[in-house]
């Protein structure tokens, strides 16, 4: 991910020309000063998550794209892909999660979920994740009750994106896996 201030800011003055606007133009567009816009392309200042959201609208691009964040690297085109990505999960510091089945008894029904504690402090990030999905719960019901038109659900996909890029996870050390490992291990023995 390339979001340095200056990588940024040479995607905002790119963007800024390509739509043909001067910095002018766009520190009105935004009711900033034309200063604050040079500092904002220069780098010199670091442009907060909600003004790089307003950038993105008044430029008709995405938050995603101003900060750099790619997501060439996910690929989900098969249900190996998403072990994958939970294999890779677990390997996160910081993240903690269970597997909670559910086994058709009487009533046929079986489901599977994954379960983050966001209270648990020895997994620091899980209060991020289970906020996160508390909102994702909350754009699709908006957006199954025709609150929500698509494009805006998209524009929040954008802004969710580009606001939790920001927060980078860390791989255990090999100490942390094998004792995370062994722990399973046992459960399964």
């Amino acid at each position: 991910m390339k979001n340095s201030p200056k990588e940024i800011g040479l995607r905002i003055r790119n963007m800024r020309k390509m739509r043909k606007l001067s910095q002018t133009d766009l520190a009105n567009l935004l009711g900033k000063s034309l200063r604050t816009v040079q500092k904002y392309e220069s780098g010199e200042i670091e442009a907060s998550i909600s003004v790089i959201n307003e950038i993105a609208d008044k430029l008709g691009t995405t938050a995603n794209y101003l900060i750099g964040y790619e997501q060439d690297g996910v690929n989900l085109d098969s249900i190996a892909d998403f072990c994958t990505f939970l294999f890779k999960l677990e390997r996160k510091a910081g993240v903690k999660f269970d597997i909670d089945v559910k086994k058709p008894k009487t009533d046929g029904k079986w489901s599977c979920s994954v379960i983050f504690d966001g209270q648990d402090k020895s997994a620091d990030m899980n209060s991020q994740l289970c906020f996160l999905l508390e909102e994702f719960a909350n754009a699709r019901e908006n957006l199954e009750q025709q609150m929500l038109t698509y494009p805006a659900y998209e524009q929040w996909q954008d802004r969710t994106t580009a606001y939790y890029a920001q927060c980078p996870l860390n791989d255990l050390s090999d100490n942390q896996s094998l004792k995370g490992a062994n722990k399973i291990m046992k459960k399964l023995e």
